[in-house]
């Protein structure tokens, strides 16, 4: 008996240990706030000819950079850089060795030696996320349409109290959301708590799609799914959420993805 004992207590450990040290990544959301033409251009090409090859060079791979798929009216207007991280500790180390690269102060001198009479953004807003541990790294979407028809839609999630905000999120790992997104192939890029951001608590996801009328049949099958008729009828995650946020987007040229 004593022998099955230390065999389960060795299993358990082993389990647990195993999952802490499952890769996960941690994403920084970076959001450029704009007004101009002219601003645009000189954040594409930072982010094109300086930002993404030294990424790249540090070994981080698969950046997007998205914009609103809308003919967007508002004075503001907003990019959006999703960066994959390996840990959380790469984020300061690497961004702080961004302005050390002498390529980067070459082909970046445009936006990081703007004058403050000609600012390249009018403020940048930054969210750091730690992956979902039902999905904790980010995953490559399958799209074969092109850069204009794809929709890449980007939602959150604000909890009304803290607590209530970690039933949302078990409702996305334990609950079975998911594993409902991949079971109808949802193209998921990315799934994520909030750690550090202007909106909190809240999680953030993004799904993706070959087109407009793709997205709206994923989402009609997921509405009429029974698992998800079940899973959104339990009392447990009723009245979770305070404030839910879906943008459309459609990637940048340069964009990994």
């Amino acid at each position: 008996m004593k022998k099955l004992l230390l065999i389960a207590l060795t299993l358990t450990v082993s389990f647990v240990f195993g999952q802490s040290k499952k890769a996960k990544n941690f994403y920084e959301l970076k959001v450029y706030e704009y007004k101009t033409k002219q601003q645009e251009a000189v954040i594409d090409q930072f982010l094109s000819e300086a930002y993404i090859p030294f990424m790249h060079k540090k070994g981080i791979k698969h950046i997007g950079v998205f914009t609103g798929r809308a003919n967007d009216t508002s004075a503001t207007k907003k990019l959006y850089v999703l960066v994959p991280y390996r840990s959380l500790n790469e984020i300061p180390v690497i961004n702080n060795d961004l302005f050390k690269d002498d390529q980067v102060a070459l082909k970046g001198a445009a936006y990081l030696d703007a004058t403050p009479d000609a600012v390249p953004y009018d403020r940048i807003v930054n969210y750091i996320i730690e992956g979902f541990r039902f999905s904790p790294t980010l995953t490559l979407p399958k799209l074969s349409g092109s850069v204009e028809d794809k929709v890449y839609e980007l939602r959150s999630y604000e909890g009304p109290t803290e607590k209530r905000y970690r039933k949302k999120v078990e409702m996305f790992n334990e609950g079975g959301e998911i594993d409902l997104f991949a079971r109808l192939n949802f193209n998921a890029i990315f799934y994520g708590e909030v750690i550090s951001g202007p909106t909190m608590p809240n999680l953030m996801y993004m799904t993706s799609f070959e087109s407009k009328d793709d997205r709206d049949a994923h989402w009609k099958a997921f509405s009429n799914d029974p698992v998800w008729k079940d899973i959104s009828t339990r009392p447990e995650y009723q009245k979770i959420v305070s404030k839910n946020v879906t943008l459309f987007l459609k990637a940048k040229s340069y964009s990994d993805y």
